[in-house]
């Protein structure tokens, strides 16, 4: 056991390590994490997440490291939450986004932290809500969170993040292939990087035209802007930058932050509460009420449907 609240006090500090106790606490499960999140609460609300993500190969830890730079130059304490995938062999996870920013890893104002998946789909880990919150009220000004490397479908992060940046880079494909991907309809802002490779500005134009083909725009309306970068050169950082700082302004002048982020925060609480439902089903085993109700299923005289409401309306009883 730990003292929660003097842990909470470190992070609001500055202090790395209570951070990284902290996100420890809430990766493991702790028994005491809902003393964590009840501690954070009250401390949250400041940062703007950032989400990053793309296909493998595009550049990302390398345009998540160039924002960290751009940020700190601005005066802005930043965090990063770079997610890797975990082995479906080992379960193990190689953690190695943090190599590629290595020059941060002195900077006070900067805490980077990597996060593995543990068979979570939709390209974060199941635990990422909670860790946004900890850098949040550790005092993070900006939050930037790295997917892993996603396909077509793997969206989650537009759920999570207050502005989410699409990443691309030349070659990824055709115009029919920009078109139906998924992954390229949740973008608030896309970054086509590596722009000094061939293919970039035809890229971009296919990019331009999947945008032109999606659903009619009012007046007023967000229009992802899409930016050419050589991140590996920091060139064209300063644009993302401005890009991002545009769409938080509009979204704060349209009411549309504080919309995603009581969405994100019902969509954080339907988790935990389904969890947690689903763990007091996975108690029942063996339960003769779980046994009745089954019985009655292979009988025929009760629908699974049915036994479910029966079996849910029970466990909230009880």
């Amino acid at each position: 056991m730990v003292d929660v609240l003097a842990l909470v006090e470190q992070a609001r500090q500055g202090g790395p390590r209570a951070v990284a106790r902290l996100i420890s606490l809430v990766e493991g499960a702790s028994p005491q994490l809902r003393e964590v999140m009840a501690a954070l609460a009250p401390l949250t609300g400041g940062a703007y997440v950032v989400g990053l993500t793309g296909s493998p190969g595009v550049g990302k830890s390398t345009s998540t490291s160039a924002l960290v730079t751009a940020y700190r130059k601005a005066g802005k304490r930043v965090g990063v939450l770079a997610v890797d995938p975990s082995s479906p062999f080992s379960g193990g996870a190689l953690l190695g986004d943090r190599v590629r920013m290595s020059e941060h890893a002195s900077d006070p104002g900067v805490y980077i932290r990597s996060m593995a998946t543990r068979g979570h789909l939709g390209g974060l880990a199941w635990a990422a809500p909670q860790a946004i919150r900890v850098l949040d009220a550790a005092g993070c000004d900006i939050v930037l969170v790295e997917t892993v490397g996603v396909g077509q479908s793997e969206v989650e992060i537009a759920a999570q993040a207050d502005t989410s940046v699409v990443l691309l880079a030349p070659g990824m494909g055709d115009g029919i292939q920009a078109a139906k991907a998924g992954i390229l309809e949740i973008g608030d802002v896309y970054v086509v990087n590596k722009a000094d490779r061939d293919g970039a500005d035809a890229t971009a134009r296919e990019l331009n035209h999947m945008l032109g083909l999606g659903e009619a725009r009012e007046a007023g309306d967000w229009r992802p802007p899409i930016v050419k970068t050589v991140a590996a050169r920091g060139e064209g950082i300063d644009e993302v930058v401005e890009a991002l700082e545009k769409h938080r302004a509009w979204m704060e002048e349209h009411g549309v932050l504080a919309t995603r982020r009581r969405a994100r925060a019902a969509t954080e609480v339907e988790h935990i509460a389904v969890t947690a439902l689903r763990s007091r089903i996975g108690d029942l085993r063996g339960d003769q009420r779980l046994d009745s109700l089954a019985e009655r299923v292979t009988q025929g005289t009760l629908d699974p449907y049915a036994a479910a409401d029966e079996l849910i309306a029970g466990l909230t009883a009880s």
